[in-house]
């Protein structure tokens, strides 16, 4: 019988510059949960502030990595996809979600597309449409604001996320008439806070997350939070519950970051503190 909670993590594999999956492994890892990697591509860095990074696409393994997982039986607490580099990468992943979802595992979709009202490099409209597509799929979808307005066909400026009433509003819409629960970063309903609404399909209940604010914009804290988010819920913490986590402990470590003065293009420094998100766990 197995007791350690296992998720399957679909994202790429970037070697330098905190993000993806040298995030998500750790992080999992350190609360207590089984990471099974499904890498989409390999990068010699993250695509923001380096330049021409190389790109090893990974899309026709991950085909064959399902039917060989799907061959002996394989069963998993949550599938959790991220960065998808192509169309057909979130078809691909569409596959995972397919084969192992249901009552036991959670499909956690972190639609990762953009972020400050632009896409990502690389994000073309076609690659776009198929993250709608994965995203319909989604048990729990944690987008940020640029996220949602391409997800949903919005302009980024009529999202706004400092007022209650627009951010219920705003989480609603992209569940889909409740179809799925939502955690949409970004929120700030006062000075010096950051934090998150939260739609909880189950309850049909819309609750709000925050935590304090560190000045800077590091790389990583998206991953960061979703990753901490996935494992909460794994391990029996409810929606509210997994995404003020996952708030706590990306602004204990966006602060830390700060505080050294640490480049941003580098990432968020959150591996010194992963004993501590173990604590915050209890």
């Amino acid at each position: 019988m197995r007791t350690t909670p296992r998720v399957a993590a679909i994202h790429d594999l970037s070697a330098f510059g905190r993000c993806s999956l040298t995030i998500v492994i750790p992080t999992l890892s350190a609360m207590g949960v089984q990471c099974c990697p499904v890498p989409t591509a390999y990068l010699s860095t993250h695509t923001g502030g380096f330049g021409a990074n190389t790109f090893l696409d990974l899309t026709d393994q991950m085909g064959p990595v399902l039917a060989h997982w799907k061959s002996f039986k394989l069963t998993f607490d949550a599938v959790y996809t991220g960065y998808m580099g192509g169309v057909r990468q979130s078809v691909e992943a569409a596959g995972y979600l397919e084969a192992f979802r249901g009552p036991g595992c959670l499909a956690v979709v972190d639609p990762v597309l953009g972020d400050h009202g632009a896409p990502y490099r690389g994000i073309t409209p076609e690659i776009c449409a198929a993250a709608r597509a994965l995203a319909d799929q989604a048990d729990v979808l944690v987008p940020n604001r640029t996220e949602a307005a391409l997800l949903l066909g919005a302009d980024y400026g009529d999202i706004c996320l400092d007022r209650e009433a627009d951010c219920r509003r705003w989480a609603e819409a992209l569940s889909r008439d409740g179809r799925r629960s939502v955690v949409l970063k970004g929120v700030s309903l006062a000075p010096g806070t950051i934090g998150a609404v939260c739609f909880d399909r189950d309850s049909g209940q819309t609750g709000f997350v925050s935590a304090p604010l560190a000045p800077g914009a590091f790389h990583g804290t998206g991953d960061l939070f979703a990753s901490v988010l996935t494992g909460a819920l794994v391990t029996g913490k409810t929606l509210s519950a997994a995404a003020q986590l996952a708030a706590d402990f990306t602004a204990l470590c966006a602060r830390r970051t700060a505080e050294r003065g640490l480049p941003e293009r580098e990432g968020i420094d959150f591996e010194p503190l992963l004993y501590r998100l173990y604590g915050l766990m209890r």
